[in-house]
């Protein structure tokens, strides 16, 4: 009776386990033929109910990638095939993985990245030559970049050398401007200047004039008197 029940209980372990695989693989293929009517959205949430079941089913982490690639999900995508990647096995497979991986780090310019994973592609499958062309025009794309901004960089710094030779003329400039605001200044004080000279000496004048008619009135009355005035004032 109790081997009964151990068998019984090893052919449901069995079945379990059985079942489960079967599992991963419907979802695997449904997700497929979702995947080909272009129901992509439909067809990730399979691949995930898949990968819940075997999280490490290369196959399905590889679709998945290219069904979040479809969407324009490339950061995500790029998560799967790197997962894919690490624990798959297959280099044709591999040399899959990494081209796409190299599509999307193309498509968002990070080129050296994608220069590195199309290497990688081609190290797994020498022979792919769509993958060889794509290595040699991100090279090109890179060398582009390279030289855009250097070029970039080249103007912004004549830009900021011009605004600085202005700045430099500007403060050179300045001293002369006000040693000529300066003398512009003095020359329209020195007219007053010369008017006020004149005016003092002018009064200067009649204050001696006055004085001398003084003088010559009290010498006047002195010789009146009799007496002789001999000194000035």
């Amino acid at each position: 009776m109790v081997q009964r029940y151990i068998l019984l209980l090893i052919f449901m372990l069995l079945g379990g386990i059985s079942s489960a695989q079967k599992s991963e693989r419907d979802y695997l293929r449904s997700g497929n033929r979702l995947y080909k009517d272009s129901l992509f959205i439909k067809a990730e949430i399979d691949y995930r109910k898949a990968l819940d079941t075997n999280p490490k089913l290369t196959e399905a982490l590889y679709n998945l990638g290219n069904a979040l690639m479809m969407q324009q999900k490339g950061n995500e995508a790029i998560e799967q095939y790197d997962a894919a990647s690490k624990v798959e096995t297959n280099k044709m497979k591999l040399s899959k993985i990494y081209h796409n991986m190299g599509v999307l780090l193309q498509a968002s310019k990070q080129y050296p990245l994608c220069i590195e994973a199309y290497k990688k592609a081609l190290r797994n499958n020498p022979d792919d030559d769509e993958t060889r062309y794509n290595l040699a025009l991100a090279q090109k794309m890179l060398k582009n970049q390279k030289q855009d901004n250097n070029q970039q960089q080249n103007q912004e710094n004549k830009n900021q050398n011009k605004e600085e030779n202005k700045k430099d003329e500007q403060n050179k400039d300045k001293p002369n401007q006000d040693q000529k605001n300066q003398d512009e200044k003095e020359s329209q004080k020195q007219p007053q200047n010369q008017m006020s000279k004149e005016n003092a000496l002018q009064l200067l004048n009649a204050v001696m004039q006055d004085e001398k008619e003084v003088q010559d009135k009290v010498k006047k009355q002195l010789q009146v008197k009799g007496k002789k005035f001999d000194k000035d004032w």
